[in-house]
């Protein structure tokens, strides 16, 4: 038998999962972290604990799995993208707690670059927007929170990862006497705001441009590739190449199998990514969506369109935890069905500002269209649509940008086993959702990486007779309907942009 073990570190928890050569899942294991919000906008994980969940789960999903050593054959790592670490390379601990992708705080910082007019030449270089989404910025916010630490990062005493590097630091030694190996991917550096997409390198200008050292970034190499070795880790096998990197959204793309121009795939995890390959085309969004690098089918760099939306299933969390009108998640299906319609209420989730195409970081979430009969299925139906609303924004601009008619969707990620939410995808895109029997495509993306690089799979050929469809989803809605449906939802954005569009 020959298995892979894919590690998928997710915002909040870290999923392990044990791949045969068949695309099997024979062992799995998952477990949550404590997501600390110390002022509002902000999130922020502790690094160590993340460590600790990440070697927790692979360790329970290979004994689940029943293997042995001479069974697994590499380890495929994916990762929450954006999220940064900054650790001392001597004795491997963070000096701060991890600044979280949805994290708010280094907006001052995006303020004062737009007020300096070096945003043209940052989306020019990266692809990517002024924004504290990305992590270039939040590098740089943990660096100001103490005087000492620029000095310490010039003396190259502090290195800068995602979590993808910081992964494999641990896994490798875990600090620089026992060897641990600095490393990324071009998909993770792609999100960094440093990172020429153009030349494929990182970029000394842009590095300036945030008073960033060099010397703190890690070594990018293809995410197909050995990236090291495992040390000696509780429960988790010596001497394990880790043969492949890609960050979540990228990876699930992978997974997906959409490696030709034009396939594209739509993740539906705490936030919503859905991406176009456009494989050797890099065009510079003009519609508020990212260019950033992808895999191509031997996982080698290639280009992707991307949309991003902060709060999709992290809205059904904020039903069951906040509001608690719910106890479990599945329950906003049924909900959604027992009304015939949304009776006109919206909710937009700008809970965390608004992402691609309106990156409207002052936006705020509402409720809107309320009446004295509004009761809880309209808020687990307006949840839901709220989903795939955000996610027609995003392809309406990708067909603009890509000049790509897209005709399917490859859907992913914990809400796309909701039938409801996919049918309504379906039906407000007016396109084809495929739905694969296999959803947890992100750590398949990965795995499937690392098999490629050790051989487990000789060519993309093979990867792609072991994605199965599940279930095909249709357009069912007429015109009409569909039409005032996203009027309504128009409206409402409006609303709460804090700079109204006529």
């Amino acid at each position: 038998m020959t298995a892979i073990l894919a590690i998928d570190q997710g915002t909040t928890g870290s999923t392990a999962l044990v791949f045969s050569q068949q695309g099997e899942i024979l062992g799995r294991a998952y477990s949550e972290f404590t997501q600390f919000y110390p002022n509002p906008g902000w999130v922020e994980h502790d690094p160590e604990e993340i460590w600790q969940v990440s070697r927790k789960v692979m360790a329970q999903a290979l004994t689940a799995s029943g293997i042995g050593r001479k069974d697994l054959s590499a380890i495929g790592i994916t990762n929450q993208r954006e999220t940064a670490v900054v650790w001392d390379r001597d004795t491997g601990e963070p000096v701060h707690r991890a600044v979280v992708w949805q994290s708010r705080q280094s907006a001052d910082i995006c303020q004062r670059l737009k007020a300096d007019g070096v945003e043209p030449l940052i989306r020019e270089k990266t692809g990517l927007l002024v924004d504290p989404y990305f992590s270039g910025t939040k590098i740089r916010w943990i660096l100001d929170q103490n005087p000492e630490f620029q000095e310490r990062a010039q003396d190259g005493r502090l290195e800068f990862g995602t979590i993808d590097s910081w992964l494999l630091w641990k896994m490798t030694g875990g600090c620089a006497k026992e060897g641990a190996l600095h490393r990324t991917d071009p998909t993770n550096a792609s999100r960094t705001l440093l990172y020429n997409i153009h030349e494929q390198g990182w970029d000394e200008e842009l590095c300036s441009i945030l008073d960033i050292p060099l010397q703190m970034l890690p070594e990018v190499q293809s995410s197909a590739s050995i990236f090291g070795e495992t040390g000696h880790l509780e429960g988790v096998p010596p001497g394990i190449p880790i043969a492949g990197i890609a960050g979540d959204q990228q990876a699930a793309l992978f997974g997906q199998g959409c490696w030709e121009p034009g396939q594209a795939k739509n993740t539906y995890g705490t936030g919503c990514f859905m991406l176009m390959n456009m494989g050797l085309q890099h065009p510079i969004s003009r519609n508020g969506l990212l260019t950033t690098i992808c895999c191509d089918a031997q996982g080698a760099p290639a280009y992707a369109l991307e949309g991003s939306i902060f709060i999709a299933g992290a809205a059904v969390q904020w039903l069951r935890d906040e509001l608690q009108i719910i106890q479990d998640v599945n329950e906003t299906e049924a909900l959604a069905r027992s009304i015939d319609g949304n009776d006109g209420v919206y909710l937009v989730p700008a809970f965390a500002g608004l992402g691609a195409p309106h990156w409207d970081m002052n936006a705020r979430g509402a409720l809107l269209g309320l009446t004295r009969g509004s009761g809880r299925a309209h808020l687990a139906r307006a949840v839901l649509e709220s989903i795939a609303y955000q996610s027609l924004d995003i392809a309406e601009v990708m067909q603009l940008d890509s000049r790509i008619e897209l005709n399917e969707l490859r859907v992913d990620g914990g809400a796309s086993k909701n039938d409801f939410l996919m049918q309504f995808q379906a039906d407000i895109l007016d396109v084809t959702v495929d739905r694969p029997k296999l959803v947890e495509t992100t750590a398949a993306g990965s795995a499937y990486l690392a098999g490629l690089t050790v051989g487990t799979w000789s060519s993309p050929s093979e990867l792609d007779q072991i994605r199965r469809t599940d279930c095909r989803f249709e357009p069912q809605m007429d015109v009409a309907q569909r039409t005032a449906l996203c009027e309504g939802w128009h409206k409402a954005v409006n609303r709460i942009r804090s700079k109204p569009e006529d």
